[in-house]
């Protein structure tokens, strides 16, 4: 697999007040394909959310280096979209307005009307065609959210970066966000890491599901292929007779694997 993205040595660290360091992630290495869909998955504090921060541009790298699409990365971008678990919409504008924000920073050349049109576009592919006037105070949380994956699409970024987009929601409206993610992410083809603590979740959109060991010092303890044929839908994937068995592999990993520290990450390089 041609890396489209590349983490080589990722480590991050924080001085401690006696002296020394707290190491939060480790030796992070993971080559990413350009289209894959890749979800980090471990245990609460274990550096998932740490990494995708640096991935962002919004945390300092102690070391190591980041690569997307042959570029280095150095701080924050528009080549990245991010979605949060709170979608951080500003207050006073509507969803087509906070989508807009971001499309007039990247695509400024653009006409207002062409502008007008790829906002319009995104927010009516999520559902949110008759909404796009409202302002986030008169929408639900996952209507907001579905604001928040609108505007991160919207930018035509070279990579999505998703921390646990759907954490705060309700069983039902994160199973109808899951499916318009995996929808756009098919017609779109943006390479996606998404950060989560469910393993059905992980099951249903991923390509691979990187564990992560338990921290301090956490890093990749396995890499796990998930090989269900696209396009998915989620009865298909819970039908299929490798689903199981992936998910109490999984499951073994969270509750066996990743307590030993510092697994041996030779699976991740060889992908």
């Amino acid at each position: 697999m041609s890396a489209y993205v590349e983490i080589s040595q990722l480590v991050k660290s924080y001085p401690k007040p006696g002296g020394g360091e707290a190491i939060i992630v480790q030796d992070f290495n993971l080559k990413i394909g350009k289209g894959e869909f890749i979800t980090v998955i471990g245990h609460s504090g274990c550096g998932k959310s740490t990494q995708l921060m640096m991935l962002a541009g919004l945390s300092d790298i102690t070391s190591g280096v980041i690569v997307i699409a042959g570029k280095e990365i150095a701080g924050p971008g528009p080549d990245r979209g991010i979605v949060f678990q709170s979608p951080s919409l500003l207050p006073w504008m509507t969803a087509k307005e906070n989508v807009l924000l971001g499309i007039e920073q990247v695509f400024y050349t653009a006409s207002q009307r062409e502008r007008d049109q790829i906002a319009e576009y995104y927010l009516s592919v999520v559902g949110l065609a008759d909404s796009m006037h409202q302002r986030p105070a008169e929408l639900s949380q996952g209507m907001r959210q579905r604001v928040g994956i609108a505007r991160a699409f919207a930018l035509k970024p070279k990579m999505l970066l998703l921390d646990e987009p759907f954490g705060m929601l309700d069983t039902l409206t994160r199973y109808e966000l899951q499916a318009v993610l995996l929808d756009l992410w098919r017609r779109e083809k943006i390479t996606t890491m998404m950060v989560t603590h469910d393993v059905d979740e992980a099951l249903y959109l991923s390509d691979r599901i990187v564990c992560m060991t338990d921290g301090p010092a956490a890093t990749i303890g396995e890499i796990i292929p998930v090989k269900f044929p696209r396009p998915r839908d989620r009865k298909s994937v819970m039908e299929h007779p490798d689903y199981y068995p992936l998910r109490d592999d999984v499951i073994q990993f969270l509750e066996v694997r990743a307590h030993r520290h510092h697994a041996p990450a030779a699976a991740a390089a060889a992908h």
